[in-house]
């Protein structure tokens, strides 16, 4: 007698977060598509860089996500999937305001690219930092106080510093501030847009070994936006490059970095210097990037 046994296979978890197919446009031109059909995923405790030029839709991407496109855009189709520990799979795109404020700074933070102009001049950094901690889970007093001292003992800034106002500080203090806000409640997601642009070299690797390290601790997930392939090196699990709204190329960092596949990444690839100075940078061929061709060089380039 022959039993046939069936093992039940433990169902995957869904991603932390995963974007199906999202464009977006200008209301006044819904056919000029600014990000086109755009899909990846993020898994927690893992970092996925989204790289590209100016003008490629990173920014857009990730304020899709945050529910934060300005009012003159619009999200024309796609999804935008979070998974909630309590609540389960939400399609943030279906969210209403009050719904999306309540994951923001929450569940979902986002570190902005220009410290200077998202912080508040008028108030202190302390306050800033604790406006979260009061809204999402009701510190007040000694109790937020000592929470916003940790915070900031915790991104390296002296805890006095609490009354200090952002014009008092450093560019690299204020971008310090910024990942204090975002990770007071410890959020699933973090979203970082290009947070060490304007640093210099030495702040730029101090703000990437913190970000790293807070990663591993909360094990977060992370979108971080950067056109830095020396930072994608430093820091990526995964790497998704965009062109003209466009995914052109998506893999592990060693897949992207080691191997890229599409004629973009390589033209950007080249644009980066080594240590030694021996390498012979070439210019980016646009004219022949924009080639009707390169839509069928993307299809059959793509790594899953």
């Amino acid at each position: 007698m022959t039993v046939d046994l069936q093992i039940e296979q433990p169902l995957k978890a869904p991603p932390l977060l995963q974007l199906e197919h999202v464009s977006i446009s200008p209301k006044k031109m819904p056919a000029r598509l600014l990000v086109n059909d755009v899909s990846f995923s993020i898994e927690p405790g893992k970092t996925t860089c989204v790289v590209g030029e100016s003008g490629s839709g990173k920014s857009l991407t990730a304020l899709s996500v945050m529910g934060l496109l300005s009012k003159q855009l619009q999200l024309n189709s796609g999804k935008v999937l979070f998974n909630d520990l309590k609540l389960g799979v939400l399609d943030l795109t279906l969210l209403n305001d009050a719904s999306l404020r309540k994951l923001r700074g929450d569940k979902i933070a986002m570190i902005f690219q220009e410290p200077m102009t998202s912080l508040n001049p008028v108030l202190t950094v302390g306050y800033q930092i604790g406006e979260s901690l009061t809204t999402h889970l009701g510190l007040k007093g000694e109790r937020l106080k000592n929470k916003v001292a940790g915070l900031l003992d915790m991104v390296g800034i002296p805890p006095g510093r609490a009354n200090s106002y952002p014009d008092e500080l450093s560019g690299g203090q204020r971008q310090r501030v910024m990942i204090a806000m975002s990770i007071a409640c410890e959020p699933s997601l973090l979203i970082a847009d290009e947070p060490t642009t304007a640093l210099d070299v030495t702040v730029q690797a101090q703000i990437l070994k913190l970000l790293s390290d807070l990663k591993t601790r909360m094990n977060m997930g992370m979108l971080f936006i950067t056109h830095d392939f020396g930072v994608v090196a430093d820091i990526a699990d995964n790497v998704v490059v965009m062109f003209r709204g466009k995914i052109v190329e998506a893999g592990t960092r060693e897949q992207v970095l080691s191997n890229p596949q599409h004629p973009y990444t390589k033209a950007l690839l080249a644009c980066v210097p080594d240590a030694e100075g021996a390498k012979q940078l070439k210019p980016i061929d646009y004219a022949w990037l924009a080639d009707e061709k390169m839509g069928a060089v993307a299809a059959g380039v793509m790594h899953e």
